[in-house]
């Protein structure tokens, strides 16, 4: 989701939906929206790569840039009081413009489809202000999962304290994807959507995106089980 909606708590946000949404007393909890837990998947890396940055288009000391959309995705790590949560490793992976992950399972079958130049996964530690950046593709469907997203990881030393994804607003196949479609509350669905928009000064088409992951226990916490 883009930033506004993230600081806003869920008394105001389903203010702004409207009373059709107001289903339980619980929902007026004064706390930050927490990101909705979902699937890992079948594709988190099986070897992490040795190039593990946060910049996914170039591998190493290559030259190449991987194919895509450039998209250079910020945002922050909150707990649900609004406080930073710094110092935790943010990890993101999703499969190339040709469709392909790194994993083996998928990138050995399609080894000539792969696109050598992707790095396909990298990580980012959060700054004193929670903040992470990473610079990556747009990503795209593939057959079994029409709504393209981004897989990601919040971890905090060998701790994972959430596992999600998130997908582009206003894709069509959102509303053929099985995952998306999982995601039956309105507001969850809200929060696992973000904007990708033109950067104005680009000249070669790059594009921004910016996500806020609210975590639903703090890193000191015990670590978060999936809803669903």
């Amino acid at each position: 989701m883009s930033g506004p909606l993230f600081h806003l708590h869920r008394r105001a946000f389903l203010g702004a939906l409207g009373a059709s949404v107001l289903t339980s007393p619980a929902l007026f909890a004064e706390q930050l929206l927490r990101t909705p837990p979902l699937t890992e998947g079948p594709f988190y890396p099986d070897k992490i790569p040795l190039d593990t940055d946060n910049d996914l288009i170039v591998i190493g000391k290559n030259t190449t840039r991987a194919v895509g959309e450039i998209t250079h995705l910020t945002g922050k790590v909150l707990d649900i009081n609004g406080a930073p949560a710094k110092n935790v490793v943010v990890e993101i992976w999703q499969c190339d413009a040709n469709e392909v992950y790194l994993h083996s399972s998928d990138s050995i079958p399609k080894v000539k489809q792969q696109d050598k130049n992707f790095q396909g996964f990298g990580r980012c530690t959060t700054t004193e202000k929670g903040e992470y950046r990473f610079r990556t593709i747009k990503p795209v469907p593939y057959p079994g999962r029409p709504a393209p997203h981004i897989h990601f990881k919040v971890k905090k030393g060998n701790r994972e304290l959430l596992t999600s994804q998130f997908m582009i607003r206003g894709h069509a196949g959102n509303a053929r994807d099985g995952v998306f479609g999982g995601v039956r509350d309105v507001i969850d669905r809200e929060l696992i959507l973000v904007d990708f928009k033109p950067v104005k000064e680009s000249k070669i088409g790059e594009l921004q995106a910016y996500f806020e992951i609210v975590l639903g226990l703090t890193p000191d916490e015990k670590d978060m089980n999936l809803r669903r």
